[in-house]
This record gives structure tokens, C-alpha cells and sequence, in this order.
């Protein structure tokens, strides 16, 4: 009966949706009030129901319901609860599902935070995004419902993809699908402002605290991935521009964009066109990964090939909403007067600046993914477009947008002074050139440009450091008046410093293992010692494991530095039951300087097993850049200045205090 309740619960969600969706767009087109208000408790009971459906298809995968095919084809009686419980979104059917609870999810937020939208606006947002529950609703019901019972049962299921058993990519698609769903809601609002026809800075002001969360999400989720793919895949590399990665980085690079374009909105009243159609354009990208994981057209370790049929229904879903919200800009786009007018050198300027780049790099990983689909679907000839045509294109974009990146929140709105930003940022500068000389005297060998690119990053680090010293004017304020600013400044202010200073963590974390990463790859026996960046590496020998699901053969190391023991590394080549598919494990000692990585090969004729080794230097600076990102979001959003429902408080409270006077 718990499946049944899911899936009628799931049914009844899309009513309510298609409810939800007529209802109040009916009402501000004829100015009922009442009609507009019945969009709050639509959305919030959608997310009831849904949720609902969630849990009782969760509740089938930890009971090990087999009688359920979702049930059965994604899992196992012996697996751990923990993939038991990922199980349910580590399928196609199942992630859909959760696709749509937080498309809701979304949804009721707008619905109770968003006290302060005027009630067309609102009633609009959240009939545009019902709008979309109802087309994926329709696509999950009609072709992967998750609730399909078998009959008979099995005994048994057929168990999880091993190489989705892991803690990392458990947690990843939540995250991830946090980010692009997330980007929904800067849809709606765009396509409600259209309907409306008013679009201002007000309107920026709205928009940006929900962009700024589906941003985070995303930033974390992306990092997720990379971080799994580094240490589960064996291969010792963080990211490999596979169609599926860029499928999640398009949206990203977008919406970075689109955060960006709104502050100059909401500032200046400026660039209004182009907000409104980043919005309509970063969510289209997410719902083209969607239609790239789900169609089957790829071949990826974290694709869901599924069949063909069903990516034609996405694709549907796709244009349908891209070519809907484009047709709208389309027609209201002559309307929307431009705002004021600023300087090329200014804080506008600079951020203009940052979205020609952003959206020229989001447009060369665009042609770069989607040119062999489309070569192959019209010529039926294939070919591979990698990383050397990546590093190519997207890398010397990514080299102006750096160096631009610590003058613009030096510059002043309308009109800047670029020669006193430079003066604020001397220290940083000089700093940056000695880390550079550094690198290059201790490295000793090429690539030549990597130093430059490390003292980049160690600039756009010192550069947002440097902003909050400028902020507070430490130096030109006795002490205690600039403790006083620090503690005065507003969150965003530190969480764009924090954002800036990730980014900086990331790039110098990317250039270190790009240009200095080490690599051996030999045949060792028992008792043999080889030497890599400073380490010593003994193999000690092989030994079988039994895990709770899986049988594995694991090598044991001893890696020394110095003559002292510094880490006990156990790499492993793991097969489960069931299904019964090998995975590697790797070996990894993270160090200050970098990861010392071993990876256990095949057993040779000869004797001993094929060994893989590297040391990637400073490669965490990649995920902690990431994750300081991410706390720089969730600073931002604690600025009570983009929290949604602040100005009407205010409001009210102003209100209430003025019969007082």
C-alpha cells in the first residue's frame, strides 16, 4: 500500500500543479486577488505531496521491496542502508522524482518568503514554475514512473552501479540538482516580469537571492563530482571535460553571469535586457544537461542511457520552455527601457567585462560538447573533441577575466579611477610577481607559463583581501575605527571577498597539478621501493578483503619521506555481488604539498602487479576554493539586504513605529 500511496500522492501533485499553473496566471490577467492568493497554498501543498511520494518510494528501497521494478533494478538486500537510501535517486526514474520535489521545494520557498513580491508578480513566478512541475509530472507518470509494481516478485534485485556506491556520489545529485533546478526559479521570475512587463531594479533585487542559492548548490555539487571521479575512478585526474561534466559547468558559467548582471541591475538599473535573457538562457542549459544525461545520446560513467524515447519527451520539455521563454523576450525586449548610463572604467564596467568573458567561455564549452552530437546525428561520422581544444579556447579566456577580477570591486559605480584600484592593490601585486619568481626558481622546469598562472591565483587571493582592507581603510584609521568598519560591513561585502578569494584557491590549485603533477607507472613485486617527488614508496604485498557487499584484493604501501614513516596507503581493486562489477579503489596520502596517489593494477605473468603513482601537488586547493565558495554564498544570503521577505518587514515595522511619531 506505501507504493500505491506514493504514486497516487504523485498524481495528485500534478493536479494540483496543473491547478496551480491556471489559477493564479487566470487571476492577475483579470486582477482577482483571491485567484493570485490560491498560488501560495498550491505550491506548498504540491511540495507535501511530493515529498510524500518521495518518502514512500524511499520506504520501498530501505525495505527491500522487490515487488517495486524501480526497486529491483536498482538494488540489493545486502547493500549498505546508506546506498539503500541513494539507491532512490541513483536511477533514472528515481531522480526525476527528486527532480521534481525540489522544483517544488523552490516553489513553496518563493511561496512563503516571498512576502514582499507584489501579488501578479508572485501569482506569476509560481504558475510559471508550476508550469514546468506539470511537464516533467506528465513525463515521469507517462514514460519512468518509479512506482511500476512486478508480479511476481523476485527474489532479489539486481543491485546499484558499483561505482555509485560511494559516500561522495550519494550525496552529489542532490546537490547538483539543488543548482539546476534552482535556476528555475530566476526563469520564472524572468518570464513573470515579461508577462508583466515590469522589469526593474526591484525586480534584480528579488531575483538574486534565489540565483545566488541555485549558484551554491551547484558550485557544491560540481565539486562533488569532481572530487569523486578523482579518488573512485583510479585515474588521478579531477576533470576530464566530459560531455556530462559540461553539461553541469554550462548552467554554472552562466549563472555566474547572471549574479553578476543583477547587481548591475539592481544598483544602476542597467542592463535589463541582458539579465532577463541570461536568466531564460541559464536555465535553458540546465534542462539541455538534463535532456544530455537522460536521452541516451552519451556514454559516460554518471549518464543514465536510458531509452532514446525518453530523451525525446525532454527534449520537448526542452523546447517547449527554451523556445517559449525566448519568444516572449522576443516580443517584450523593444519595451524594456535601458537604465543609466556608466563609464567603460567603473564597477558596471567591470562586470560587464566579466559577462563578455563568462558567456564567450560557456559558449566555447557549448560548441565544444554539443559539435560531435550534432556532426554525428547529420553525418555519421565521430569524433572526439578533448582537452586540448578546452585548455585552448576556455583557458586564455579564463586569463583577462583573473587579472580583471581584483580591480572591480576597487572601482566606483559610474565611474571608476582604474590608477588608484591599481595603487590599492600594489601590495597584492608585488606579493604575486615574488611568488611567481618562487615557483619558478624551485620548479626549474616547464611549462613556463604555470608560474605565471599560480601567481594569477595568489593575486586574485591578495586582490579580495585587499578589498576588505580598502573597505574598512586599515592603515589610513587608527585601529580601533577600522575593527569598528570590519565589524560594520555588511555579509555580501564578505561574501564576495570570499567567493573572489575561492576562485583564487581554485586557480592556483589547478595550475600546481596541471603543470607540476608527477606520474610513474611500473611493475613491482613484494619488498620493491621506488622514489616520486620526495617520497619513498614500499610495496609491502596483496591481500584479500570481504566488505559487506563486495570482495576486494587489497595492496598495501608504506610511503616514507625523509626515512620516517609519514602514511600506510591501501589502493584496492574491488568487485561486488551484485551486480558483479570491478571498481578501483584509490590510495591517497593528502600532504601540504599535494597527494601522494597509487592506484593497484593487474597481476602480471611475470609476477607482481602493475603500479600506478602520482603526486598531484597542492590538487585540494581545487575542492577547498570550491567549498570556501560556497560559504561565500551562504555569507551572502545572511545579508539581511538579500533576504526576500526584509523589505517588507521593514515596511511593517516602519509602519507600525509612525503613529508613535
Amino acid at each position: 500500500m506505501v507504493v500505491e500511496l506514493g504514486h497516487f500522492a504523485l498524481v495528485l501533485a500534478l493536479l494540483v500543479a496543473i491547478f496551480q499553473m491556471l489559477v493564479p496566471f487566470y487571476g492577475s490577467r483579470v486582477g482577482d486577488d483571491r485567484m493570485m492568493a490560491v498560488a501560495d497554498p498550491a505550491a506548498i501543498c504540491q511540495l507535501g505531496l511530493l515529498s510524500l511520494a518521495f518518502l514512500c518510494l524511499t520506504i520501498a528501497y530501505v525495505s527491500s521491496d522487490f515487488s517495486v521494478a524501480n526497486v529491483v533494478a536498482n538494488s540489493h538486500s545486502t547493500k549498505p542502508l546508506i546506498y539503500r537510501i541513494s539507491g532512490v535517486w541513483g536511477n533514472h526514474e528515481g531522480s526525476m522524482l527528486l527532480w521534481v520535489l525540489i522544483l517544488a521545494l523552490f516553489g513553496a520557498a518563493v511561496a512563503a518568503f516571498g512576502r514582499n513580491l507584489p501579488a501578479s508578480l508572485k501569482a506569476n513566478v509560481l504558475s510559471v514554475q508550476a508550469s514546468i512541475a506539470v511537464a516533467f509530472m506528465l513525463f515521469i507518470l507517462l514514460t519512468s514512473n518509479p512506482f511500476l509494481r512486478l508480479d511476481p516478485p523476485p527474489a532479489d534485485g539486481n543491485g546499484l552501479n558499483p561505482i555509485l556506491q560511494d559516500p561522495a556520489l550519494a550525496f552529489h545529485p542532490p546537490f547538483l540538482y539543488a543548482g539546476y533546478v534552482g535556476f528555475s526559479i530566476a526563469y520564472s521570475f524572468a518570464v513573470a516580469a515579461l508577462i508583466d512587463g515590469r522589469i526593474d531594479a526591484a525586480w534584480a533585487r528579488w531575483v538574486r537571492p534565489w540565483t545566488l542559492a541555485a549558484w551554491m548548490f551547484l558550485t557544491l555539487g560540481i565539486a562533488m563530482g569532481s572530487w569523486w571521479a578523482y579518488y573512485e575512478l583510479g585515474w588521478g585526474g579531477w576533470w576530464f571535460w566530459d560531455p556530462v561534466e559540461n553539461a553541469s559547468f554550462m548552467p554554472w558559467l552562466a549563472g555566474t553571469a547572471l549574479l553578476h548582471s543583477a547587481l548591475v541591475m539592481e544598483k544602476r538599473d542597467a542592463l535589463k535586457v541582458w539579465t532577463v535573457l541570461l536568466a531564460i538562457l541559464t536555465f535553458s542549459l540546465s534542462l539541455m544537461g538534463t535532456f544530455l544525461v537522460r536521452s541516451g545520446i552519451l556514454t559516460s560513467v554518471h549518464a543514465f542511457a536510458v531509452d532514446p524515447q525518453r530523451g525525446v519527451f525532454v527534449l520537448a520539455i526542452m523546447a517547449l520552455f527554451t523556445g517559449g521563454g525566448l519568444a516572449m523576450f522576443a516580443l517584450r525586449a523593444s519595451d524594456l527601457r535601458q537604465g543609466g548610463i556608466f563609464a567603460p572604467i567603473s564597477r558596471e564596467g567591470s562586470l560587464v567585462l566579466n559577462n563578455i568573458l563568462l558567456t564567450t567561455a560557456c559558449a566555447t564549452v557549448f560548441i565544444g560538447t554539443l559539435y560531435p552530437l550534432a556532426l554525428e546525428s547529420l553525418t555519421g561520422a565521430k569524433i572526439s573533441v578533448g582537452a586540448p581544444y578546452f585548455d585552448w579556447t576556455f583557458g586564455p579566456l579564463m586569463v583577462p577575466l583573473l587579472m580583471a577580477l581584483p580591480f572591480g570591486p576597487l572601482l566606483a559605480w559610474k565611474r571608476g579611477d582604474i590608477l588608484g584600484a591599481a595603487q590599492r592593490l600594489m601590495v597584492a601585486l608585488l606579493i604575486a610577481v615574488v611568488v611567481m619568481a618562487a615557483t619558478l626558481a624551485v620548479m626549474q622546469r616547464g611549462p613556463w607559463l604555470a608560474p605565471f598562472g599560480v601567481a594569477l591565483g595568489v593575486f586574485v587571493m591578495l586582490g579580495a583581501i585587499s578589498e576588505i582592507v580598502w573597505r574598512i581603510r586599515l592603515g589610513d584609521v587608527p585601529f580601533g575605527d577600522a575593527m569598528r568598519r570590519l565589524v560594520n560591513l555588511p555579509r555580501s561585502a564578505f561574501g564576495t571577498a570570499l567567493a573572489h578569494f575561492g576562485v583564487g584557491m581554485l586557480v592556483v590549485g589547478v595550475v600546481a597539478t596541471s603543470a607540476y603533477r608527477q606520474e610513474k607507472i611500473l611493475v613491482m613485486k613484494a619488498g620493491e621501493t621506488t622514489s616520486i617527488a620526495g617520497y619513498e614508496v614500499t610495496f609491502r604485498g596483496v591481500a584479500p578483503r570481504t566488505g559487506p557487499n563486495y570482495r576486494e584484493e587489497v595492496a598495501m604501501f608504506d610511503a616514507y619521506r625523509g626515512g620516517t614513516l609519514v602514511s600506510h596507503l591501501e589502493p584496492a581493486r574491488r568487485v561486488y555481488d551484485m551486480p558483479p562489477e570491478p571498481t578501483t579503489e584509490a590510495g591517497i596520502h593528502a600532504g601540504w604539498r599535494g597527494d601522494l596517489y597509487v592506484v593497484l593494477g593487474d597481476t602480471q605473468q611475470a609476477g607482481g602487479h602493475a603500479i600506478r603513482i602520482y603526486f598531484n601537488p597542492m590538487v585540494r586547493f581545487i575542492w577547498l576554493g570550491a567549498v570556501v565558495m560556497f560559504i561565500a554564498g551562504a555569507v551572502s544570503l545572511s545579508d539581511r539586504r538579500l533576504r526576500v521577505g526584509a523589505p517588507g518587514r521593514a515596511r511593517r515595522a516602519a509602519a507600525a513605529a509612525a503613529p508613535a511619531e
